[in-house]
């Protein structure tokens, strides 16, 4: 299968209330999502991230459009196409009387797993919760919790695993703990990941392809590595033995004096060269101590994008 997801004209509009106006939450979404990748889909808070994760779930009821999961069409194979896909929400919707152990065989009751296809103690070991299998879950931290929401959205072996936001809040163990289990089960079981962050260096770390989403409506989509050469601008930071004095740059270039002593020069790549800017350097009679360059990153294209730049 070349593609896991499949979405088409996806539209929802909420109803207004009689205070508010009808709000068109999507506008025609068009997206797939290849088998196998880790896939980012970002976009800003109101964006539609959430309200299309949801419609896969099976969660809101979308207003029109269609809607492909692993194969299943989502109207004519609403159980198949829920089967295929397992979420772990940005919200931490536990029963606080249930154990991890309990939680993890309920959970596979509702989805109609049986017993002896049922894999709890191996999901808890996969996530760092064996030693806390029948703890109570009020009483496991925030982090615990977290894992949890993982541990639930594998226990029917989905072949898609959409991450809402899943290092919100997190610290950094965590945060690595959890991406080491993405990742194995992205390359040894070939899982399909979805992830929703904010988190934009995460996205650029992990993610074979993104698509960023505004609005209601697909702003791009391609390979990450594609998407960071979009931008044509270049930093070259320089730190002088001495303390400079005038420089005379080639036009289009951007001088900063950073506190540390570097001098930050930012250009296009498109128009002046790095040999040029090396030039103009050295003809003023510096001496270079040490230089580097900066490059964009996927937090320049975000704002790019979504602020129309």
């Amino acid at each position: 299968m070349t593609d896991a997801i499949e979405i088409e004209g996806l539209r929802k509009v909420y109803a207004g209330d009689g205070k508010s106006p009808a709000k068109e939450a999507l506008k025609g979404l068009d997206l797939t999502i290849p088998t196998g990748s880790i896939f980012g889909l970002l976009g800003p808070n109101g964006a539609g991230k959430s309200t299309t994760i949801n419609i896969m779930a099976g969660l809101v009821r979308k207003t029109s459009g269609k809607v492909r999961i692993w194969g299943f069409d989502q109207d004519r194979n609403p159980r198949q196409s829920r089967a295929a896909i397992g979420v772990m929400p940005q919200e931490l919707n536990l029963d606080p009387f249930f154990t991890p152990h309990g939680a993890l065989e309920v959970q596979a009751g509702l989805y109609g797993v049986p017993k002896k296809d049922r894999r709890t103690a191996e999901i808890l070991d996969l996530v760092g919760l064996s030693d806390k299998a029948d703890a109570y879950a009020r009483t496991l931290s925030g982090g615990m919790r977290r894992r949890l929401l993982l541990a639930k959205a594998l226990v029917h072996h989905p072949q898609i695993l959409v991450l809402d936001e899943p290092t919100a809040g997190v610290d950094i163990e965590l945060r690595q703990m959890l991406w080491r289990n993405v990742r194995r089960l992205n390359k040894e079981r070939g899982l399909t990941i979805i992830l929703t962050t904010h988190y934009l260096e995460e996205a650029q770390e992990m993610c074979d392809e993104i698509a960023i989403v505004n609005h209601g409506e697909l702003v791009i989509r391609d390979k990450t590595a594609t998407l960071l050469d979009r931008l044509d601008g270049k930093t070259m930071v320089i730190t002088p033995e001495a303390p400079p004095g005038d420089i005379a740059l080639p036009d289009g270039v951007d001088l900063d004096h950073r506190p540390d002593g570097s001098l930050a020069l930012t250009y296009s790549r498109g128009k002046v060269s790095a040999e040029q800017l090396l030039a103009a350097v050295h003809g003023a009679g510096i001496t270079i101590r040490d230089v580097r360059t900066e490059e964009a990153d996927l937090e320049d294209v975000f704002v790019s994008l979504t602020h129309g730049v």
